[in-house]
């Protein structure tokens, strides 16, 4: 990010404390704005990464065809609703099609898409989407399940519930005994 961009997000920062009633002057606030801008930066580098690019620099072609299965991937996000975190689990499979992918690829697309601002939704097929139209496998499917601070520390202030999602493609979507194999091996 260049300079200039942290200096104009540390200013909104630091109109956003007075706006609160906040004395952005005083010692515990004095570094806050350029703070917030740094970790604004890095929670939305999402935006600056292309996740195809990430899965194309470690595709392999072989002949394997049974489901890779990375699970329990952790996920941090920010929802675009109201900018508060959310975090859990992503359960990621594909069967290949004569192409896989290096295993620390599937965590990083996941990173690439969790590191914008999000709805969880979107977030599950924005993963499926991205492997099946790179990797081109026989069948995608991705569990997320994750806890939101919308929900738990304002709002309904639910804080022990949880949002689960799944998107499926291919033989996961058109083969029940598929997608049951997946489900039993991600609990």
């Amino acid at each position: 990010m260049n300079e200039n961009y942290n200096k104009n997000l540390a200013n909104n920062v630091k109109s956003i404390l007075s706006e609160i009633g906040e004395n952005s002057e005083r010692e515990g606030l004095l570094k806050t704005p350029e703070r917030v801008a740094k970790s604004m930066t890095f929670l939305t580098k999402g935006y600056k990464e292309n996740p195809s690019k990430v899965l194309k620099s470690a595709m392999f072609a072989e002949n394997y065809s049974q489901m890779v299965l990375v699970k329990d991937i952790e996920l941090y996000s920010l929802c675009e609703h109201h900018m508060l975190p959310f975090f859990g689990k992503a359960h990621i499979a594909y069967i290949p099609d004569g192409y896989i992918v290096g295993l620390s690829k599937i965590p990083r697309i996941v990173d690439v898409f969790a590191r914008r601002l999000q709805v969880q939704e979107r977030l599950t097929d924005e993963i499926k989407d991205c492997i099946q139209d790179t990797l081109k496998p026989k069948g995608v499917a991705v569990v997320i399940e994750a806890q939101h601070l919308c929900m738990q520390m304002r709002g309904v202030e639910k804080q022990h519930s949880s949002t689960t999602t799944s998107a499926f493609s291919g033989a996961f979507m058109s083969d029940e005994k598929t997608r049951s194999e997946f489900m039993k091996l991600i609990k």
